[in-house]
């Protein structure tokens, strides 16, 4: 006799009560038995929570270990994966990446595609050179795998972004290990485990942001070798149906675009801080619409969006805690308003990257 999911109940509608578990108690649901951890590791199970509304968008964060027993912060050397769901304020960690050093590379880009995180590039954190590792972690069964190395000259602080219907990360520009910006560019099949070289930007463009707009990976900002820090504020776009790049944009960005705080949103557009104007805005034609002040006690600030509106991280002006702040973007609301939550001390590290994920 088949075992039933849960003892009395049709398959369908087990499922349907499987489905709503929470997030943070998926792993705890995951023990009960074989069964259900084949069912909530199935894509069907996904499937289900999309479809029905019941999937959480939580906060995935490359974050420095808070040491035990440490009153003040030190300079730490390992980071791991930590995740934080904007609706409940709930916080939890995944297992430590394998290898000898057990933490995430330093100022690694984090991105989403389906129900994987991809973990690429950084700096090794014993060496600090330039690292071409990808680790990828499986959300559902919570395990790392390694996945192909990044190919070509080490390469840091690049424009990076990932595609959930294509299952692919693409990356381009950021500098070499002699500091040269690149024009060149990859895309990185998850499912293939493979690269594929993309053609060459029209500019080098060192420490760019690296969005995904629709069908379009946008490389915004960047500055050339030959001039450290002058942010040029223009954009280029790969088309991913056509496989190719559209002409420059020029004078696209108000001001220089720092990578950590412009994201696309829940509903598809561009956010960016504009610190000229202490402001988070939005992408609005040729302008840009303040949709919130930006909190005026937070610096070093990493944002991301979520499925209702945006994250803000932080540090204190006048401290190193951490913060974090919450905006809910409501549909016929000009203006946003922040909440502010505090972390707790086991997740109070740094924050080097971010990126939000539904599951």
């Amino acid at each position: 006799m088949e075992a039933e999911l849960i003892p009395g109940l049709p398959e369908v509608m087990a499922m349907e009560c499987l489905a709503r578990v929470p997030i943070v108690n998926l792993g705890a649901a995951r023990a009960v038995s074989k069964l259900w951890k084949s069912s909530i590791e199935s894509a069907p199970f996904q499937d289900l929570r999309k479809s029905t509304g019941l999937a959480d968008s939580v906060v995935a964060v490359s974050q420095a270990q808070v040491p035990e027993n440490e009153t003040v912060h030190p300079s730490p050397s390992v980071y791991r994966l930590s995740f934080f769901d904007p609706a409940t304020g709930a916080w939890s960690c995944a297992p430590p990446v394998p290898g000898g050093h057990r933490s995430l590379p330093r100022f690694c880009q984090i991105v989403s595609v389906g129900c994987e995180l991809v973990v690429v590039g950084g700096w090794n954190s014993l060496t600090w050179a330039a690292s071409d590792e990808v680790h990828i972690f499986d959300l559902a069964s919570k395990a790392w795998r390694a996945g192909a190395p990044m190919p070509g000259t080490g390469r840091s602080f690049f424009a990076c972004a990932g595609s959930t219907e294509r299952r692919m990360v693409f990356v381009a520009g950021g500098h070499d290990e002699r500091k040269n910006a690149l024009r060149s560019a990859l895309a990185y099949d998850v499912a293939a485990d493979a690269w594929v070289r993309l053609p060459d930007m029209a500019q080098a463009r060192d420490e760019c942001c690296g969005v995904l707009v629709r069908d379009a990976f946008q490389v915004l900002d960047g500055y050339p070798t030959e001039a450290p820090a002058q942010f040029m504020r223009s954009v280029e776009s790969f088309d991913v149906n056509a496989w190719r790049w559209g002409p420059v944009e020029e004078e696209k960005l108000e001001e220089a675009v720092c990578p950590r705080t412009c994201v696309v949103g829940g509903d598809g557009r561009l956010y960016m801080c504009l610190k000229s104007r202490g402001v988070a805005a939005l992408k609005e034609g040729e302008g840009w619409q303040t949709v919130a002040e930006l909190p005026d006690d937070v610096v070093a600030l990493q944002m991301v969006a979520w499925e209702r509106g945006l994250v803000v991280l932080g540090s204190g002006n006048k401290s190193r805690s951490q913060f974090i702040y919450v905006l809910d973007l409501k549909a016929g609301k000009k203006m946003g308003k922040w909440r502010r939550l505090e972390l707790p001390r086991e997740f109070s590290g740094h924050v080097q990257a971010a990126c939000t994920f539904r599951i």
